[in-house]
């Protein structure tokens, strides 16, 4: 199971309407309730679904998802409740064409109508969610995703989705792209991580790379952490990395966080905290931070993890490896908790402030 997501909209916070999003390597989209019971799930590859694992999910708005997967699309849906005489449905929207490679994380700016994704094929594209802002697809592209579809779809009734391409492709990264965000304070500059050991920042109307900050490992996830003027990376060499990506700062690492066992995978902020973070990570654990809670050492600014959750699935044990258990998403929201999924194929939610330790770091 890949990452969760939540609509957080204030003002959609219906007690009993909370809902969860979270996208499968069994290709498909659920929308669960806080009764642990899926109240949808998005049609599969024969009937408008994607053709193979889904890697990222977001809502666009409470009646709007966006997906993107290993079979190169990005895909938008409608989305509707169930009413007294209707379920709940998910239906394909729109498909969105341009990338080679797989499309392993998305970010989206609902009051633009813009969405951002990561690709293995080392590139960001930026894309409209109105199917009448958006240009039309690349003859090049569809023919690479028609092949990749007659390969992997099952037999079904036809199902005809708009097809669109992107706004612009953002070229710079030299290894795939892992993680892309918007900047929290101005929606015409994003963010990008990449297996390059780049931060890369980028004008987005002019479709340029401004600044690369190069760090020694590879990134596999963002997070902005807007209070404190700092961007946090997950690494493959299993510690956080923060970085202050203005002109100004004098130095590419402002501190680094270490507990895990393996790669940082997923973050996400206290959004009662502006010096609190969650990490989720490959050695099955979501590990809580508290970036006042540092010392100085030769490599600078460091920091340890307050508390560890394990997966309920084993009991919340440790395993150092994380095999069977690996976290792929974590979420930090003001009124659930801690809402992580993994390689155990379940959604799990921690709640209070301490989201329930199962030992301190």
């Amino acid at each position: 199971m890949s990452p969760a997501q939540r609509w957080s909209s204030p003002n959609e916070r219906l007690p009993g309407h909370e809902r969860i999003l979270s996208a499968s390597y069994d290709g498909l989209l659920r929308i669960w309730n806080m009764s642990s019971q899926v109240t949808v799930t998005s049609p599969s590859a024969g009937n408008g679904g994607h053709l193979s694992s889904v890697k990222a999910a977001k809502f666009v708005s409470p009646s709007q998802v966006a997906s993107s997967g290993t079979d190169r699309t990005v895909r938008l849906w409608k989305y509707r409740e169930a009413s007294d005489d209707s379920p709940a449905v998910m239906s394909p929207q729109i498909e969105l064409h341009s990338h080679k490679a797989s499309v392993d994380s998305i970010a989206v700016h609902q009051p633009s109508s813009r969405i951002l994704s990561a690709s293995a094929d080392h590139t960001v594209c930026l894309w409209s969610t109105r199917k009448s802002d958006a240009p039309a697809v690349p003859e090049s592209s569809l023919s690479a995703h028609s092949s990749l579809g007659a390969k992997r779809r099952k037999v079904g009734p036809a199902v005809s989705t708009a097809q669109r391409g992107c706004l612009s492709i953002l070229k710079s990264h030299t290894a795939p792209v892992s993680s892309v965000i918007f900047a929290p304070n101005d929606s015409t500059v994003a963010y990008s991580a990449s297996w390059d050991h780049g931060l890369k920042t980028w004008d987005l109307p002019a479709s340029t790379s401004i600044d690369t900050r190069s760090t020694s490992h590879a990134l596999l996830s963002l997070v902005a952490i807007p209070d404190l003027n700092l961007v946090a990376a997950g690494t493959s060499a299993r510690h956080i990395t923060l970085v202050d990506p203005r002109a100004s700062a004098t130095k590419i690492v402002a501190m680094t966080l270490r507990g895990h066992t393996n790669a940082v995978v997923s973050l996400a902020i206290d959004p009662n905290n502006a010096y609190g973070l969650a990490s989720g990570s490959h050695d099955g654990t979501c590990r809580i931070w508290d970036l006042r809670s540092t010392k100085t050492d030769k490599d600078g600014q460091v920091g340890q993890s307050m508390y560890t959750i394990g997966r309920e699935s084993i009991g919340g044990a440790l395993r150092i490896s994380g095999d069977g258990v690996k976290v792929f998403g974590v979420l930090w929201d003001p009124d659930i908790g801690i809402v992580s999924a993994g390689e155990d194929k379940s959604v799990q939610i921690n709640r209070g402030q301490c989201a329930d330790p199962v030992a301190p770091s």
